[in-house]
């Protein structure tokens, strides 16, 4: 017999917007004579996790009702809960020509044919307003801000269809998408299962709290997201080799699984915690670790801000239970890994370098000291940054 999911996906059924092979033969044979409409990169992460069932419910890009009711109230039209809006903005220019009721052709950056929008609304909205809301500030320089700034006036709107899921071009071995999650759950006999989300490499601190949470369910699934980031961020390949170095050394292989999360990062702190919560719920997680300053950037949000915004939704309504940690250190009075919940220590006690240190440190070709960071991920990264013209954030 088949063991069932632990946990429905959000919405209640796992979305599939990949084309068949009859849907596939369609598109090809009118792509010349389709409107075309060339995606940003975060738009084509958006395409393939709608399709693949990642943003489930969604069958596309958000209509209008959606995304007032997402960005006022985190809720969509039909009161399901959903913190991030998932849109496709293009200039008035290439909005004005494109039908109602048609089909759109859709490029990657690369002119390449990707998907297509059976677009079935055109809209305008109010960015200054999407951004105190979702962001919590209008500023320019904030990087999710900034990326809403720059796009097009006009949203797109209705179900798309990605042409066909191809394997990632750098990490073919680890994309798992959510119908194959859930499967390897299942084939494991995991019931609980805590999904973490991290955009940087393993430190200790990072290794405590995911111990921490192995202890109370059944299985980690280790979810990077390997999508668009900052410049300044650790390259996706890098910090694949670091998971790698850690899951071979430091953690049971039987207990964990590795897999890439295709989505663009957007900065957005709580709003984005609660988003990234609901997107493991999709790919099988019951649970969900969140930590200090999550999906954070500068100092636009509280320390524990991305904890707090889990309470203004009701009981069970998210469908997922976030694993709220606080912020972790080695204290030195225990000889271990521990937070301001279970150390007696001082602050003079405890080692907790900063981001800047460490990257003088790493530039240097010095490594961190073991408290902050496993030695191997230590090397791996100062091996990658030697380079000076780079500034990678850790």
């Amino acid at each position: 017999m088949t063991q069932p999911d632990s946990i429905a996906p959000h919405g209640g059924h796992l979305i599939n917007r990949i084309a068949t092979p009859e849907q596939h033969a369609e598109f090809l044979d009118k792509a010349d004579f389709l409107p075309r409409v060339k995606l940003e990169a975060r738009a084509v992460s958006d395409l393939e996790l709608i399709a693949i069932g990642g943003f489930s419910p969604l069958t596309g890009f958000m209509h209008e009702a959606d995304y007032n009711g997402v960005v006022n109230d985190m809720h969509l039209s039909n009161g399901l809960p959903w913190s991030i809006p998932i849109t496709l903005p293009v200039s008035e220019e290439v909005a004005a020509p494109l039908k109602e009721g048609s089909l759109i052709r859709l490029d990657n950056p690369y002119g390449t044919f990707v998907g297509v929008l059976q677009l079935t609304q055109k809209y305008r909205y109010d960015k200054r307003h999407e951004a105190l809301l979702v962001y919590r500030t209008n500023e320019e320089k904030h990087p999710g801000v900034s990326v809403v700034y720059k796009q097009g006036a006009v949203n797109l709107a209705g179900d798309v269809w990605l042409l066909e899921r191809n394997p990632h071009t750098l990490f073919p071995t680890y994309q798992i998408d959510p119908l194959e999650s859930r499967s390897l759950f299942r084939g494991k006999g995991w019931k609980s299962i805590v999904g973490f989300q991290t955009r940087n490499p393993i430190h200790r601190a990072h290794e405590y709290i995911i111990k921490c949470a192995l202890e109370i369910v059944d299985g980690l699934f280790l979810h990077p997201l390997v999508g668009a980031t900052k410049e300044d961020d650790i390259p996706a390949d890098v910090r694949m080799n670091c998971y790698e170095i850690m899951l071979e050394h430091y953690f049971p292989k039987d207990r964990v699984i590795l897999a890439i999360n295709p989505a663009a990062m957007r900065y957005a702190g709580p709003r984005e915690a609660i988003f990234h919560a609901l997107v493991r719920k999709n790919y099988g997680c019951t649970h969900f670790i969140v930590g200090r300053d999550h999906a954070g950037v500068g100092d636009y949000y509280g320390t524990y801000d991305a904890q707090y915004i889990f309470d203004e939704f009701e009981p069970g309504e998210l469908g997922i239970t976030p694993m709220k940690f606080e912020h972790a250190f080695y204290c030195l009075r225990t000889q271990s890994m521990a937070t301001t919940k279970t150390s007696p220590s001082t602050r003079d006690e405890r080692i907790h370098l900063s981001g800047t240190k460490v990257r003088e440190l790493l530039r240097k070709g010095e490594l961190p000291p073991p408290e902050f960071s496993r030695p191997e991920v230590a090397a791996e990264l100062a091996r990658a940054m030697q380079a000076p013209e780079i500034s990678y954030e850790i």
